[in-house]
């Protein structure tokens, strides 16, 4: 039956908006949507917003009994994403454009949710996971996750500007500033110059518009970096690679999840257009490409590359 909490007790079971978007019906917001039309039915009533359910109950969309291999809970999963221009991160486009979820590895439970977003025109580091719980602790600005780019502008940067961005500057939607901007080599004489900046939020378009308030475009962004997630050197442009088991406990203790035991089976092919190959799974370890703790000493444990059997090529 529907389970409900009592007051002197935790709630039993998850939210059925929770369990109905990792049974791949939309994210949870879509979810409450149809729990409040009527469409979710739990041992054989109409469910209500705010009922939790277990995996006893049985659960039904439009009348049809979702399989419980649907509902029931699965491993983390972690994939690193080397966005390409020119795709949009929304699972669907108004205006027809080509979306990163098309390029993505099928998940055949639940449904992959970005972690963060890059616009059309910015390339780079995309993590993407399973997890809602995950990505919305990576999201949240308590957590405080650097996101790190190179970014090329055109115009003049004096140092004063510098040092506006970096105190912060005033936005249309609120105050907005650079933690760190480091200048990379360039060319004398050449207008194009590029920095590498750090941020700790995600607004829409922010880094560029930070610029944008100093008079100087933004003509390339490239995202490197987020959290303590790197971008794996080898990962080509439009191809992904999976975290490990270990690397994926790292990634939900660095948020106060709790990890998970060792899932029985783990994917262990590489993912292409024209099929699957299978590859040597014994050097999973050997490339990282990211690192935890980089702003706390205390951890020494690398994480970012994921199992070179998972990688997308």
């Amino acid at each position: 039956m529907q389970s409900n909490s009592s007051s002197n007790s935790s709630p039993a079971g998850e939210k059925l908006q929770k369990v109905l978007s990792r049974a791949g019906l939309g994210s949870r917001r879509a979810c409450e949507e149809l729990i409040a039309q009527g469409q979710i039915k739990v041992n054989g009533k109409i469910a209500q917003l705010g009922v939790r359910v277990t995996e006893a109950d049985k659960i039904k969309y439009k009348d049809q009994l979702l399989k419980d291999s649907r509902v029931q809970k699965q491993p983390s999963r972690v994939i690193l994403y080397n966005k390409p221009e020119g795709l949009v991160c929304s699972r669907k486009d108004e205006q027809g454009r080509d979306t990163i979820y098309s390029q993505l590895p099928k998940i055949f439970q639940g449904r992959w949710i970005s972690i963060g977003r890059l616009d059309l025109n910015t390339s780079g580091l995309l993590v993407l996971t399973n997890n809602g719980d995950l990505a919305n602790r990576m999201m949240h600005p308590s957590y405080e996750m650097e996101r790190e780019y190179t970014v090329r502008v055109f115009g003049e940067v004096t140092d004063e500007m510098l040092q506006a961005m970096k105190k912060g500057v005033q936005l249309e939607d609120g105050p907005a500033k650079f933690n760190r901007i480091i200048p990379l080599p360039t060319e004398d004489g050449v207008m194009n110059r590029w920095f590498k900046v750090i941020i700790k939020e995600g607004r829409k378009r922010e880094v560029r518009r930070i610029w944008e308030s100093q008079g100087v475009q933004v003509s390339r962004l490239h995202r490197i970096r987020y959290g303590d997630l790197s971008m794996p050197r080898n990962l080509r442009t439009g191809k992904t690679e999976e975290l490990t088991w270990k690397q994926v406990n790292q990634l939900l203790r660095s948020v106060d999840l709790p990890e998970e035991s060792q899932p029985d089976k783990r994917p262990t092919k590489r993912f292409d257009k024209t099929g699957l190959s299978k590859r040597n799974a014994s050097k999973s370890d050997r490339t990282l490409a990211g690192k935890f703790g980089r702003n706390k000493p205390q951890r020494k444990t690398r994480i970012g590359s994921a199992d070179r059997s998972n990688r997308n090529k």
